[in-house]
């Protein structure tokens, strides 16, 4: 594919109407993304239940003092017993973090999970999410064809504040868009 963009590193926003209602007014940073896969972590969607604490407490891991004001996020349908820490690029692990887009990283192993708690050597922001959302060969270029997901730049503020329910709002807000005035119907001219 000689056209093919990535967008990794890029948000994806649901259109009102998606026809998964797991990806309902859905946030997604798209980490990988190449013609036979992409891969992305909803940001938008906290874990019922589940903190920081409780998961550092589960591990028999030290706990910070914030650890219980800090959610985990669902960031997919897939694998959702598989964690990984979103962080800022400051922080890397050779052979295991996948760095993206403008100061992103992905790390999904202990020791990030370690040094999101750690603010002398860990990234300066950072994340946990549990899951994935992912799509195989061609998928996402045919939902984006289809008008099932606008694209937004990311931001950093946005991708690691700690006010979930209005990301999707202030995402369309940032592309000029008033949520109220967006159609759940498809068309094309």
């Amino acid at each position: 594919m000689d056209d093919f963009q990535s967008l990794a590193g890029r948000l994806l926003v649901a259109m009102p109407g998606i026809s998964d209602p797991r990806f309902e007014h859905a946030v997604i940073l798209i980490c990988a993304h190449r013609p036979d896969h992409a891969m992305g972590l909803r940001l938008d969607r906290p874990a019922p239940g589940v903190n920081l604490k409780k998961v550092l407490t589960k591990l028999s891991t030290p706990v910070p003092d914030d650890a219980d004001s800090r959610a985990v996020l669902i960031g997919g349908p897939v694998e959702r017993e598989r964690g990984f820490v979103l962080h800022t690029d400051d922080w890397l692990i050779d052979d295991a973090s996948l760095a993206f887009g403008a100061g992103f990283a992905m790390t999904g192993t202990r020791e990030a999970l370690l040094a999101m708690v750690d603010p002398a050597t860990g990234p300066h922001r950072s994340v946990l999410l549990l899951g994935y959302a992912g799509w195989g060969d061609g998928q996402l270029e045919d939902e984006l064809g289809e008008n099932v997901w606008l694209v937004a730049d990311a931001d950093p503020e946005l991708i690691f504040d700690a006010d979930h329910a209005s990301k999707w709002v202030r995402v369309l807000a940032g592309l000029g868009i008033d949520p109220a005035r967006l159609s759940g119907q498809i068309g094309r001219a």
